[in-house]
C-alpha cells in the first residue's frame, strides 16, 4: 500500500526536471539551427535553390495573376530560404503556405465579384470598426512591440513571447544568409556580365603610322 501513494514532492521535481530538460533541448536546437545558418554549405544549398526559383520566374510567361518585377524577386527568394529550412519553423510554414492562401482568397473575391455581377446585388457595406486597434492603443509599451515583431516574423502574429522571440531569432540568422547569398551570386552575375561585354567588344585596330617625307 505504501509503494502506491505517490509523494508529491517527488512527482513536483520530476516535473521540474522534465521541464529544464526540455528547455534545454530547444536551446540546444536553436544554437544548431542558427549555426546551420552560418555554415557556407547552407548557403550554397540555398544558392542552388535561389538559382533554380529565378529561373522559373524568368521563365513564366507574364500574367495578370504572377507578381512582377522586385516583388517576383522576393517572393521567389523567400520561398527558396523556406524550402532551406525544410518546414521546421514557422515562419517557413507560413511563408510556403502564403502564396495558396492568396490564391483561394482572389478565387474567392472573383467569385463573389460573378455572383454579384449576375444577381446585381451590389450592397453597400458598412465600414468595420476595429475593436483590435483601440485594444493596441491601450496596451503597454513591451506588449505593442511584442504585437510588432510578431507581425513582422511569418506564422507569429497570434502567438506567445516565447515562440515568437524562438522564431524571429531562427528568422534573422535566415535572413542575414540570405543576403550573403544574393550579394555573392549579385557579384558573380555582374562580373560575368561585365566579361562578356568586354569579349563582346571588336579589337581595335592600331592607328595608322605618319609617312615620312
Amino acid at each position: 500500500m505504501a509503494s502506491m501513494v505517490t509523494n508529491p514532492v517527488t512527482n513536483a521535481n520530476s516535473d521540474r526536471t522534465k521541464r529544464k530538460k526540455k528547455k534545454s533541448m530547444i536551446m540546444e536546437d536553436n544554437q544548431q539551427s542558427h549555426a546551420r545558418w552560418k555554415s557556407e554549405a547552407q548557403q550554397q544549398i540555398y544558392s542552388s535553390k535561389l538559382l533554380q526559383a529565378l529561373s522559373q520566374v524568368s521563365l513564366n510567361t507574364p500574367s495578370s495573376s504572377a507578381p512582377r518585377g522586385g516583388r517576383a524577386v522576393r517572393e521567389a527568394a523567400d520561398r527558396a530560404l523556406a524550402v532551406a529550412a525544410k518546414g521546421r519553423t514557422r515562419w517557413s510554414r507560413a511563408i510556403l503556405t502564403s502564396r495558396l492562401k492568396l490564391k483561394f482568397r482572389k478565387q474567392k473575391r472573383q467569385r463573389g465579384v460573378a455572383v454579384a455581377a449576375v444577381t446585381g446585388s451590389s450592397r453597400w457595406k458598412k465600414p468595420r470598426f476595429s475593436v483590435s486597434k483601440l485594444k493596441s492603443k491601450s496596451l503597454p509599451a513591451v506588449q505593442r512591440k511584442v504585437k510588432v515583431l510578431g507581425r513582422l516574423v511569418p506564422g507569429c502574429r497570434k502567438q506567445p513571447l516565447p515562440i515568437i522571440l524562438e522564431e524571429a531569432t531562427d528568422y534573422i540568422a535566415a535572413l542575414e544568409m540570405q543576403v550573403r547569398a544574393m550579394t555573392t551570386l549579385a557579384e558573380l552575375l555582374s562580373g560575368s556580365g561585365a566579361a562578356s561585354s568586354g569579349s563582346a567588344l571588336p579589337p581595335q585596330s592600331p592607328p595608322p603610322r605618319a609617312k615620312m617625307g
